[in-house]
């Protein structure tokens, strides 16, 4: 089921990364600096309204959908979590326009702001029928409707843009994309509901179960967004602009990787767990964290040695330069965060222990809001970078302390060394590299990265890549043989 779901969300993920690329290219040049940071401010508030409200459901429908039989208890997981799902919407929408009425600040930031979160929860819904389509292994389902609400946004949010929207205009597109998909995901999903009883204590399992992830995503987003809001308050909306710019670059890139494969792994291990027992998950785990560190770690060094030419072809020329010096230490922060959430973090959902998460997330999310305060006004973006980069490492420290104690998951210590050679002779290569700038820069150091990374993996066998590749060359001669 990981493989199938590895190469079956790949297409989705190419998209998701190409998306995230134009995101930081077209915005970065149609608005001002200050306007790209009122955006990156709002999205940050917009991004944990949707976690902290309806995070929950959608962690309940992924973890809980493998173990319904198929009848009445299916028929009433759907019914409970798509009556409470309209019932928050309806409640968050009018807090939220209250909430805004009531607003005192800046009539942009509200703009902006009203912008993202009228759209949270058709999002919400679309969201819980993806996570139905990954559970159920419905692979096409889940990556087309991920790469339609994804296009879709980016192309509405530069309609908006050029007709002056300002910083509402990519939440705009956040918002009226996954609406605009509505009619061709609810109907079906109503209809798995249909006959099925809202169950109050099913609704509480649920809400026990989910509510310490939506605690913990809420965390996480605090720990990605601290920094832009002192930022703000101690240097302006362009300093904040600068940084989420370098921020996207890397941290988009590497979670996209980890996406991919999340989106593939989470499910399996459930389905391994839950119809195979403990053997079965270990087996299934170590080949996915082995997979994870295949392609993580080069992922995470490559998008730190390129990060000036990449700012230079990808961010507008008021931003690249501060944008380009933080741009590494946020992909060393993007690839703990990815380790934590997509490999470590599973101990606790796998094993029902939700709020044991929620208590390791909030420690480095703690230490970093001390962090960000005492790093900020003497470093600026350097200091913030600094923050994340630290808290995101205590975060992985404790996930995978406290995770061995509910459900200990392998740690593939061959092939983390094997990778990280790998990496380390890829690194030591392009850093010497000719600094000719630009895209042809970009070109070469990517190129000559991925071949070296490739021969050295290969050399070393890092996570059994040899093997794999032995096993596949011997069916493509069988195949040609058979032809």
């Amino acid at each position: 089921m990981f493989w199938k779901g590895v190469w079956g969300y790949l297409p989705a993920n190419i998209v998701q990364g190409v998306v995230g690329f134009l995101t930081i290219v077209l915005f970065t040049r149609l608005l001002e600096p200050a306007e790209f940071g009122l955006y990156a401010l709002a999205f940050s508030v917009v991004t944990l309204a949707h976690v902290a409200v309806f995070s929950w459901l959608e962690a309940a429908m992924a973890r809980f959908w493998a173990a319904e039989a198929p009848g009445d208890g299916l028929r009433g997981h759907f019914a409970s979590l798509y009556r409470v799902a309209f019932a928050l919407s309806a409640g968050f929408l009018a807090v939220a326009a209250l909430a805004l009425w009531l607003w005192p600040g800046d009539p942009l930031f509200r703009v902006a702001l009203a912008a993202g979160l009228a759209g949270v929860p058709a999002r919400c819904l679309v969201k819980l029928g993806q996570e139905r389509y990954r559970a159920a292994g419905e692979v096409g389902k889940a990556a087309n409707l991920d790469m339609a609400t994804t296009a879709g946004g980016l192309v509405i949010g530069v309609g908006f843009a050029l007709a002056g929207a300002g910083g509402a205009a990519p939440l705009l597109g956040l918002g009226l994309a996954p609406l605009l998909a509505l009619p061709f995901v609810l109907p079906g999903e109503l209809r798995e509901a249909r006959g099925g009883r809202v169950e109050p204590e099913r609704i509480r399992s649920y809400a026990t179960y989910g509510y310490p992830i939506a605690a913990s995503l809420a965390l996480t987003v605090v720990l990605a967004s601290t920094d832009r809001f002192l930022l703000a308050a101690f240097m302006d909306e362009a300093a904040v602009g600068a940084y989420h710019a370098g921020y996207s670059i890397a941290n988009r890139t590497l979670d996209v990787l980890f996406l991919w494969l999340g989106s593939a792994g989470q499910p399996a291990l459930v389905m391994a767990l839950e119809r195979g027992g403990a053997e079965r998950l270990r087996v299934a785990a170590r080949e996915q964290l082995s997979t994870f560190l295949l392609i993580g770690l080069p992922a995470a060094a490559g998008v730190a040695l390129v990060s000036r030419p990449l700012a230079e072809v990808l961010i507008g020329e008021e931003l690249r330069v501060a944008a380009a010096s933080i741009t590494p230490w946020i992909a060393l922060s993007a690839l703990l965060y990815g380790l934590t959430a997509y490999y470590f973090g599973q101990a606790f959902t796998l094993g029902r222990r939700t709020k044991r998460l929620l208590a390791a997330m909030a420690l480095p999310a703690a230490a970093n809001v001390v962090l960000n305060l005492v790093l900020v006004p003497r470093y600026g973006l350097m200091g913030a970078a600094w923050a994340t980069a630290a808290s995101f490492a205590l975060g992985l420290a404790a996930t995978l302390l406290m995770g061995r104690r509910v459900l200990a998951l392998p740690v593939a210590w061959d092939s983390l060394v094997r990778c990280g050679i790998a990496t380390a002779v890829m690194a030591a290569l392009v850093s010497l590299l000719p600094p000719i700038g630009g895209l042809a820069e970009l070109a070469l150091d990517a190129t000559t990265g991925g071949i070296v990374y490739a021969l050295a993996a290969l050399t070393l066998n890092a996570a059994g890549v040899r093997d794999v590749a032995g096993r596949l060359l011997v069916r493509l001669r069988a195949a040609r043989s058979a032809a």
